[in-house]
């Protein structure tokens, strides 16, 4: 310490000069002791010469600023002070080792700058005394008795308020040293500070303080109403809290938990157990902790609790092993299914890969084909076959998107979705999951489940599936989903994309045989609870029911009517004792009934204006016989059958080029002036479009006005322009099946759908004769024959 020095002076003469110390929002009053530090050379060189004087300075308070950042040590220019101040006497000052200086002054009277004639280094002014008369009335006495009566009220809401500070106040006798005095005690701003110093008046003094120490009070009293509250409430839920832990403690020792206790302590268990995923194990986690915190009668109890046995029962780190071993796979496969080698081939690479990848993401197939084909237990076979759980989940007539994602877990008895509902029954994250009639899923205002499920069957998206009720993240990259589809058109095209697809088309008669044999027969006895030998069909019969019973791509039917002969056969053996019965031609009706299917090509094609065509239905591929029949008109243009719009346009399409090449056809050109032409495409109650009708259409057109029967034994497809081209169409392999299933043997497709016809097995192209062309010329070449006799004889009657 570089300096101490202490005044001992009793009284002070107020000097007309002295130097001014500027005290920021500081205001000394006097009559009190204000202790101060300051670090400012310019404040420091100013005590420095009221020390070397008579030890008096005068302290006036800084007017405050818009910008209060700027420091006052750090100002260049003297500070902006309020006029009036406090003449103080320094009683202490103290010099510290780092430059600053500690002050204890104390007021003396109150002053006015009249004149600053000095402002470096310090401020120097000449100032005036301001004399404050020693009134007293009785409404200064009742003013001070209120002001006592405040304060005393504050002193016992104020902790860090001796209560000395009450009986110093209650001593002072004077009102202006009382105001003073209380003043410098209470909080205040700048402003209010300044202002009682500067008001004269002492009743308005009083007032002033007054007024200041009752917001003050209110204040204090709000304060400490909240306080209170508060400390209430966290003492009531503190003593909650340990009277628990030590019930819980004590109910440990003893081996006496209640239901919850031991409930909530058997998830923490099992949740420590489970390897969880880290994020997943947090949110378990935090959820367990409010669960301790709520009582079980609550609502939220029970939403928490089912959440938290989701949440351990999913299989997130539990799969099962796949079987790699490719010979015992394909082995597996052509058990359970005969033909099929595309999809049994897809299998095999994917477990060649499985092996040489062991982190690789599950595929997603879709197999598209008509109904009874195999698809659906085509996935139990592929489950089997790899060793993993198979789940097949129905898409059919879906609306609901929630039902893929699931609902959150703010609503009443909400649930996660069906997806992860079937991998918690699965009890595996890698399961064979079937997602059967994705093509029938809708859309209405309760979402569109489609574009849910395009997250799911994406392997870039679905590593990090998140169900809306579980709202963590589950890795579904590892399952192999597979979807089926009767058609791709109702598909969404971006949930389209992301799958492989794998068109499966029906089955020859010969194929059926073979089918019916390996498959659906033993199958149908075991089920009907017969012996192998008690029902043999032989192959001829096998195809009789095939062709005289059935009429589809697939298998469905078939199985329907052998399970038929199966149950008769079962009735008989109970009625009679005789169990083996041998299914012939002769008996067959007696097990099925009369024919349902009959051949009607040869039929329906002897007049002219009858064309076999071929379609492309859900079912598979069928034949469709197109009509045409004219009658006296003009120029009447009929189209029946339940037509699209599409289709229509073929027909209108059919007639212009019929019309335009009458005369090179041998037609009347004048035919569209006397005829009216109907044609009509059975059966008429089913909806029908799209454009490979057109060059049968033209067929029977041309057939009709030209009195040419179209041969029986050729049936055509193809889309037909005005100028006569023949363009390509889809659904090849599925027409030429329904082609052989009736017995026609020609079939006539455009030339650029040659490459189609390439791709179909040997077994299927078996005696079947394809004729390509690339004009309707042609078509009319191959498929109409030469007019009847009778015909030409009456032509040249006309002539």
């Amino acid at each position: 310490m570089e300096d101490q020095k202490e005044s001992k002076l009793v009284s002070h003469e107020i000097p007309k000069e002295m130097a001014l110390l500027p005290t920021g929002e500081t205001v000394v009053y006097p009559y009190t002791v204000v202790p101060m530090v300051l670090l400012n050379e310019a404040l420091i060189n100013a005590v420095d010469y009221a020390m070397s004087k008579e030890r008096i300075i005068g302290a006036f308070a800084i007017k405050p600023k818009d910008n209060k950042e700027e420091k006052l040590e750090k100002k260049e220019e003297p500070p902006e002070i309020f006029d009036i101040g406090t003449a103080a006497v320094i009683h202490k000052m103290l010099k510290m080792p780092d430059g600053s200086m500690r002050l204890i002054v104390q007021g003396l009277s109150k002053v006015r700058i009249k004149n600053i004639f000095q402002k470096e280094p310090f401020l120097k002014a000449e100032v005036e005394v301001i004399q404050e008369p020693d009134i007293r009335t009785e409404k200064i006495e009742a003013l001070k008795r209120n002001i006592l009566g405040l304060y005393h009220k504050m002193v016992k809401q104020v902790p860090y308020m001796p209560e000395e500070l009450e009986a110093t106040a209650m001593n002072i006798e004077e009102p202006i040293k009382l105001v003073y005095f209380i003043a410098s005690m209470i909080k205040m701003n700048i402003k209010d500070r300044q202002e009682i110093l500067e008001i004269d008046d002492p009743e308005e003094k009083l007032k002033k303080l007054l007024i200041i120490l009752e917001r003050e009070l209110e204040l204090l009293e709000l304060g400490g109403k909240i306080q209170s509250e508060i400390q209430s409430k966290l003492d009531k839920s503190q003593r909650e809290f340990f009277l628990r832990q030590q019930l819980k403690a004590i109910q440990e020792e003893l081996g006496e938990l209640d239901e919850v206790q031991a409930e909530i302590k058997e998830f923490r268990e099992k949740l420590e157990n489970s390897n969880l995923p880290e994020v997943v194990a947090k949110e378990a986690f935090r959820e367990l902790s409010r669960l301790e915190k709520l009582q079980p009668a609550s609502a939220e109890y029970g939403v928490i609790r089912t959440y938290l046995e989701w949440i351990i029962e999913l299989p997130w780190n539990k799969s099962t092993k796949d079987n790699l071993d490719l010979k015992n796979a394909r082995r597996i496969l052509d058990e359970d299914h005969y033909d099929l080698d595309e999809v049994k081939d897809r299998i095999i690479e994917y477990l060649a890969i499985r092996k040489l990848k062991e982190d690789m993401k599950g595929p997603i197939l879709c197999f598209v084909g008509p109904p009874g084909v195999g698809k659906t237990s085509l996935g139990q076979s592929i489950a089997r076959a790899l060793g993993r759980k198979f789940i097949r989940m129905s898409l059919g007539g879906m609306h609901d998107e929630a039902e893929i994602r699931g609902h959150r877990r703010t609503y009443i008895g909400a649930m996660p979705g069906r997806i992860i509902q079937y991998i918690r029954r699965a009890e595996s994250s890698n399961p064979v999951f079937m997602l059967d009639e994705i093509d029938k899923v809708g859309a209405d205002y309760r979402g569109d489940p489609s574009s849910a499920l395009l997250e799911v069957l994406d392997p870039e998206q679905n590593s990090t599936f998140t169900d809306h009720y579980l709202n963590v993240p589950f890795d579904l990259s590892k399952v192999m989903f597979i979807t089926t589809a009767n058609i791709m058109e109702t598909i969404q095209p971006a949930l389209r994309d992301r799958m492989e697809i794998i068109h499966i088309s029906g089955y020859t008669d010969e194929e059926k045989v073979w089918i019916a044999k390996k498959y659906l027969l033993p199958r149908q006895i075991k089920e009907n609870g017969l012996e192998e030998d008690d029902v043999i069909i032989n192959r001829k019969v096998l195809l009789q029911i095939i062709s005289e019973y059935t009429k589809e791509a697939g298998v469905r039917n078939l199985e329907r009517e052998l399970a038929k002969i199966c149950r008769k056969v079962a009735k008989q053996k109970i009625e009679t004792g005789k169990g083996k019965v041998i299914i012939t031609k002769r008996n067959l009706k007696k097990f099925l009934g009369p024919q349902k299917v009959f051949p009607e090509v040869a039929m329906r094609t002897s007049r002219p204006g009858v064309v076999t065509g071929l379609a492309w239905t859900e079912a598979g591929g069928d034949i469709l016989f197109i009509e045409a029949s004219k009658m006296p008109g003009e120029k009447g243009f009929t189209l029946t059958g339940h037509l699209g719009q599409v289709m229509q346009e073929s027909a209108g399409a059919a007639l212009s080029y019929v019309r335009a090449n009458a005369e090179k056809l041998g037609i009347d050109k004048d035919f569209f002036k006397k005829y009216d032409i109907h044609v009509h495409v059975p059966a008429g109650a089913i909806p029908k479009d799209g454009p490979s009708a057109g060059i049968t259409i033209a067929t029977a057109i041309a057939s009709l006005l030209t009195n040419r029967p179209a041969r029986a034994d050729v049936a055509m497809t193809g889309e037909i322009t005005l100028s006569g081209l023949v363009l390509p169409i889809g659904g090849v392999k599925e027409k030429v099946l329904a082609a052989k299933r009736a017995g026609i043997r020609n079939i006539i497709l455009p030339a650029r759908n040659k490459n189609d016809v390439e791709e179909i097995n040997k077994e299927l192209k078996k005696g079947m004769n394809f004729i390509f062309v690339e004009t309707i010329d042609e078509v009319f070449e191959h498929a109409l024959t030469e007019p009847k006799e009778k015909d030409k004889e009456d032509k040249r009657d006309e002539k």
